[in-house]
């Protein structure tokens, strides 16, 4: 599937292969209505003038003219990409193959793109493959979450939430991917001078570049799991994290198993999670 994509800082597109991502059987469950080719922009924009800014700045700006599409094909592209989001799981049985380095990379230099707040970017993400180190984290995962799930550490409204999903405090799924990203949260960043910059907004910030993270894997045939054994300091120590960051969720990272199953669910209406206001 070739999808093309504006490069905004440049005067051309770059087109780009996205993966058939299925979750246990490959490409095979992907699902045709995610089979698509997107028609290159040629053909479907809509012309637009050109104008010069008139508008006054005390901080560097620059032009920002991307395409506009055809707004039939914007919804066709829309429409396209909620059912290819629709065949996005949860997992927890994953597959022990290999992932290219490649495709943390470029799962990171997506969430990255995420709009933060005073553009601050307060993230980090390490990604881990090194199997001691992998266990680590299971074993101290594991700890926590025995206490939350058998120690009583979880209220009974919680657990009862839970129960649909099956989760319990087995988190082996963390030795067996190739990766586990851990991703911290920068209440503040230390600057070259050694002083710390104060970030804002910084759980939404964070939260959505884990979102655009999620969806970049996906693109790609991955599959993961929003990971958060509480407390989570394990993750600092084991890492070795400075003081400034704390952790905000862990992401196992490979392919789904063979015989992967995932909770029987369904997805909150669109009535549901929307309203137009007045009507």
């Amino acid at each position: 599937m070739l999808m093309r994509i504006p490069n905004y800082s440049k005067s051309h597109s770059i087109e780009f292969a996205m993966a058939g991502c299925g979750f246990c059987n490959a490409a095979d469950s992907f699902g045709s209505a995610a089979r698509f080719a997107l028609r290159p922009y040629a053909g479907c924009m809509v012309n637009q003038t050109s104008t010069q800014p008139s508008r006054r700045h005390d901080h560097p700006f620059v032009p920002y003219a991307p395409p506009r599409l055809d707004q039939t094909e914007g919804i066709l592209r829309g429409e396209t990409f909620h059912e290819f989001l629709e065949t996005r799981r949860s997992v927890r049985f994953f597959a022990p193959d290999p992932v290219p380095r490649r495709m943390i990379e470029l799962a990171v230099a997506a969430a990255n793109t995420a709009p933060s707040g005073a553009h601050h970017q307060p993230w980090k993400f390490v990604a881990v493959a090194d199997p001691a180190v992998k266990h680590r984290i299971r074993v101290a995962a594991e700890e926590e979450e025995r206490i939350n799930y058998e120690g009583g550490r979880l209220p009974e409204a919680w657990r009862a939430a839970l129960a649909p999903l099956e989760t319990n405090s087995d988190k082996s799924y963390l030795d067996v991917v190739p990766w586990i990203v851990a991703v911290f949260a920068e209440k503040s960043t230390p600057q070259p001078d050694g002083s710390l910059r104060k970030n804002y907004y910084v759980n939404e910030s964070v939260g959505i570049a884990c979102g655009m993270f999620i969806a970049a894997l996906h693109s790609m045939g991955l599959a993961t799991l929003t990971h958060t054994p509480n407390p989570m300091g394990f993750l600092s120590e084991i890492l070795g994290r400075p003081g400034s960051e704390r952790p905000y969720i862990l992401f196992p990272v490979g392919y789904p198993a063979p015989d992967c199953e995932v909770p029987d669910l369904s997805r909150k209406p669109l009535r549901a999670a929307l309203e137009f206001y007045p009507e």
